[in-house]
């Protein structure tokens, strides 16, 4: 309503009427000069959000088109949601950022608007109406829910790209979108926001075309979006069901699909947030997530870009409790890499985390599978080994071993021996020295007896070696006698 229609003949647009043009969506030469944004890669259009015919968004102004409207001090406050609204259609205007130089003015004018138009909300100067609020959330989705730029991946066609070292993206619109984001954040978050009205533009489609967003590889704009997200999952009780299955589906998918995605990390860190609000005794349908979705994304290659908020997304469960640490153990386990040293050291530092809040029982229900893979790991690259070795280190899980050390010992001890006699690393010779030191002063005896069966066993794997080495040299002898006889 509050958009004017051009009159007149064929006169040559003055500079006001190229101004009413642009708020109206329409040319001064008469002719429609707009065109639809599209949310992310492959998605819907942003404008279709809340229903009707979708805001129309210019992207080729005419020289002089956008005029700076007044600050919101210099006009009467009954005047001040009319003005609003003007900003809003000024921040529609979309630019080209591919040219730093083109419409540098009219991007400039609509820096400071947005401006103007964050301090407003921020500064609680006035409660918006509910017009205000849904073009204001109209104007948001209107820069947000864009078309994401393939990821690098797609561009060079080579799967092997790491994610640690590759370039990420940076969106040369970051002037104008940051703005944005800052004003539906600060939106959010003010006390004048009712969530009964706001939860009609910022409904499950809204969030979704936001989650979609995270795929960005600009770590800026994955920032932001985590802090509207973890706001909007605070704020909007009716959201969180549907949040949380959505992002279920994109772990989903990024697990048992793609293993690719740029936000992983980001909604990792949400959900550790959530995690950690969660009711005792924990729902069934919270402990299917643990089993379905954080367990297995142990597995990707990329776990190293997102393992530290996945560990602590772990170690969030079994703190609350403390049941469930036998199931984790064991999700670990399967998921153990084989030939990938540093994926390995990242276990065995979450695993460290996981055993802390271990309690003995559900230690003495995985002890066995557990001490197998940490016996691989001594006898592994140097760097594992000694990743293995700090565990001794840690006084609680050294508690839990000595509590069970009739089991443990046995498994490990030929680890410790090979360590000792052969391995070539001396931090790894100081430490396995440490801990074979420990359990003599844990058990002498038990010590001792470990001892006595390594050395037999050693003493018949040398018997059945030269055994086997002596009939082979019977077969030799036989085979060339055989063939003396064939040829006489």
């Amino acid at each position: 309503m509050f958009k004017k229609i051009i009159k007149g003949g064929h006169k040559k647009p003055s500079k006001s009427d190229a101004y009413d043009a642009a708020m109206s969506g329409q040319n001064p030469s008469g002719g429609s000069n707009v065109t639809v944004n599209h949310a992310s890669r492959g998605g819907g259009g942003a404008n279709s959000l809340h229903g009707g015919s979708p805001t129309t968004i210019v992207t080729a102004l005419p020289s002089g088109a956008i005029e700076p409207l007044p600050s919101f001090r210099d006009v009467p406050a009954l005047d001040r949601q009319n003005l609003f609204l003007r900003k809003l259609q000024i921040c529609c205007f979309q630019f080209d950022f591919s040219d730093t130089l083109k419409s540098a003015r009219e991007k400039e004018v609509k820096r400071q608007t947005l401006l103007d138009l964050v301090d407003y909300i921020q500064s609680g100067s006035g409660k918006i109406t509910e017009l205000c609020q849904e073009e204001m959330i109209k104007m948001i989705s209107v820069n947000i829910f864009r078309c994401l730029p393939p990821g690098s991946h797609e561009n060079t066609g080579n799967e092997s790209v790491d994610p640690e070292e590759d370039e990420p993206f940076l969106d040369p619109s970051w002037p104008h979108l940051q703005l944005v984001y800052e004003l539906l954040l600060r939106y959010i978050v003010s006390s004048d926001t009712e969530t009964k009205v706001a939860k009609r533009y910022i409904d499950h489609l809204f969030a979704l075309k936001l989650l979609d967003l995270f795929d960005s590889e600009d770590p800026r704009d994955r920032e932001y979006l985590k802090m509207i997200l973890h706001r909007i999952y605070g704020k909007f009780m009716l959201h969180r069901p549907f949040i949380r299955k959505a992002i279920n589906n994109i772990l989903y998918r990024f697990i048992y699909e793609t293993e690719r995605h740029s936000g992983i990390a980001e909604f990792l860190e949400i959900l550790g947030s959530i995690i950690n609000g969660f009711a005792l005794p924990m729902k069934e349908e919270h402990k299917m997530f643990l089993v379905r979705v954080l367990i297995p994304l142990h597995k990707p290659k990329s776990v190293s870009v997102y393992h530290q908020q996945l560990s602590y997304c772990i170690t969030q469960f079994v703190e609350k409790d403390y049941r469930l640490a036998d199931t984790v153990i064991r999700g670990l386990l399967k998921y153990w890499p084989v030939i990938n040293c540093q994926k390995e050291i990242l276990f065995l530092g979450e695993l460290e985390e996981v055993l802390e809040a271990t309690q003995p029982v559900e230690f003495q229900r995985c002890l066995v599978p557990l001490f197998r893979q940490v016996a691989r790991c001594l006898n592994s690259s140097f760097q594992v080994a000694e990743r293995a070795l700090f565990l001794w280190n840690n006084e609680h899980i050294v508690d839990l071993i000595a509590q069970n050390r009739t089991v443990i010992l046995p498994i490990i001890f030929k680890a410790l021996e090979k360590n000792t006699q052969t391995h070539w690393n001396q931090a790894v010779n100081g430490l396995t020295a440490n801990v074979r030191r420990m359990f003599m002063e844990m058990d002498e005896d038990l010590f001792d007896e470990c001892l006595r069966q390594y050395e037999e066993k050693e003493l018949q794997a040398r018997d059945t070696e030269e055994q086997r080495e002596l009939m082979w040299r019977r077969l030799t002898d036989s085979a060339a006698q055989t063939n003396d006889m064939a040829v006489d």
